[in-house]
């Protein structure tokens, strides 16, 4: 069987729905007296700050850096590429989600890797609206 044609269902797959229908909501008239602070200025800092930002939190981002940079966002790029699934390429969300979990040596927590796998196609495009070089 080929290990693109394989879909994820079941607890796996829907595990992740599950859990989100259980979490505690925050109201929208409290999202400023809450306070998040994001350590880490790289691509995935920056971006987490900016859309808590954009939901109407109150944000502090701090860096060890003299300036903000992208670390280690450029070798991560080839590996989230797989979820993209462009043409004649044999890439999936379920090869992602298997290597990412190969390369964990199998002992990554299979639904948080499911989770990554099934989120990388819109991570690309939001990198991509703020501007980073995607190759």
């Amino acid at each position: 069987m080929n290990i693109n044609s394989k879909i994820p269902s079941g607890p796996l797959a829907d595990k992740w729905k599950k859990y989100k229908s259980t979490i505690p909501i925050v109201a929208p008239n409290n999202k400023r007296k809450l306070e998040i602070i994001v350590v880490g200025t790289g691509l995935a800092g920056a971006a987490a700050a900016s859309s808590l930002g954009e939901l109407g939190y109150s944000v502090k981002c701090f860096t060890f850096h003299d300036s903000p940079r992208r670390a280690h966002s450029i070798a991560a790029q080839g590996g989230i590429n797989a979820a993209k699934n462009y043409a004649n390429d044999g890439d999936s969300i379920y090869r992602l989600f298997y290597d990412t979990i190969k390369g964990g040596d199998y002992r990554s927590r299979e639904a948080n890797v499911y989770r990554l796998a099934e989120c990388s196609v819109d991570i690309i495009d939001q990198c991509v609206a703020q501007g980073v070089p995607f190759a």
